[in-house]
């Protein structure tokens, strides 16, 4: 048995949905807004309150290919018209950011949404908003550990005292609004790289996997990692996440066709200042098997592989990141719909009979 299995793994699962905002087109391929755009995240995030799913993840980028720069606004407005759902970021750029007004956004956010607030912290796969807030990039990784710290010391949400070379330090200063529960739900988010791991287990905060290619299994030495290195720390065990693309349809063959386009362009788009070679249906169609990132299939192909990594990885929260370059929000909202109203519920069933059956052996 691997430490990620071990019996103080948690027994309730968290379903969750992350967006990038993409500026999507039409059905028909027409255009559309960056502001609608926005307005139709709003609608996704509600529907996704509506099918009972967990969380609603925001991410935050700085290009015009995102439309959302602001996340915490988005969710404010999802807030409004929501009732159970979570709301968080999908990530906050921290390194870029100030940790004193991320706090204060997302406790605002916080009380808003009476305590359905919550901020994935990360250093982000883009880097556009470095010089746009006049960060040097030659300081990456100082920046995200030195806020990182400052985030840290400022979820007890006592006076602060605080020093470093990348802002302005502080002595026994409050930091307001504080939120009712006495904290925000903070996790760090991870790409794999040992290091992020330890240091996310160092400060005793919620890990989530960015698994987006690849087998997902290969992150089972991670999980284990943190395991370790929680009980180094002298931390309490706490949540481990994963987040990963997916899209949901009525055949596994309707999904993988009417995602592979839009998910190929993204990949074109994103990968021609990164320098990675075109993507191909065959290694598209490879990511979408059983052995690859993407949930791409029927409700019950999406949810069998759910539950195979769920259970691989003893993750207690997983997050679909339901669109793709310019798929159309009415696709979306299909998504969203099957996700939560067959994807997710398969889910518990398959979890609950195998826990069923280890009970029995």
């Amino acid at each position: 048995m691997t430490d990620h299995e071990s019996t103080d793994r948690p027994t309730a699962i968290e379903f969750g949905l992350d967006t990038f905002g993409d500026v999507t087109q039409t059905p028909e391929g027409g255009a559309i807004s960056q502001a609608q755009v926005i307005r139709n995240v709003v609608e996704e995030g509600v529907l996704a309150d509506q099918v009972g799913l967990s969380f609603f993840g925001v991410g935050e980028h700085h290009r015009e290919d995102f439309a959302v720069s602001a996340p915490d606004v988005v969710l404010a407005a999802i807030a409004a018209r929501t009732t159970n759902i979570h709301l968080g970021s999908a990530v906050t750029v921290l390194s870029s950011d100030d940790p004193v007004r991320v706090y204060q956004r997302f406790a605002t956010l916080d009380a808003v949404s009476n305590g359905r607030a919550e901020v994935i912290l990360g250093r982000g796969s883009f880097t556009e908003s470095f010089p746009l807030f006049g960060y040097d990039l030659s300081d990456y990784e100082t920046l995200f550990e030195e806020k990182l710290e400052l985030f840290a010391a400022l979820r007890a949400e006592k006076p602060v005292t605080w020093s470093g070379s990348t802002r302005a330090s502080l002595t026994d200063q409050a930091v307001f609004p504080t939120t009712e529960s006495g904290s925000l739900r903070t996790w760090v988010g991870v790409g794999g790289s040992p290091e992020s791991v330890v240091r996310t287990a160092r400060y005793g905060l919620p890990m989530m996997l960015a698994i987006i290619g690849g087998s997902p299994v290969r992150f089972a030495p991670y999980v284990d990692l943190y395991r370790r290195a929680l009980t180094q720390f002298e931390q309490p065990f706490d949540a481990v996440g994963m987040h990963s693309p997916g899209y949901v349809a009525a055949t596994d063959e309707d999904a993988r066709n009417e995602f592979f386009s839009h998910y190929q362009g993204m990949h074109a788009r994103i990968g021609a200042s990164r320098g990675w070679p075109p993507l191909t249906r065959l290694q598209f169609d490879a990511e979408a098997s059983v052995e690859g990132a993407l949930y791409v299939g029927s409700p019950e192909t999406v949810a069998q592989k759910m539950a195979r990594n769920i259970e691989a990885l003893g993750v207690s929260r997983f997050d679909l990141k339901y669109g793709a370059g310019t798929l159309s929000h009415e696709r979306m909202m299909t998504n969203i719909e099957l996700y939560g109203t067959q994807v997710v519920p398969r889910v518990k069933e398959l979890l609950a009979e195998s826990a069923a059956v280890r009970l029995a052996g």
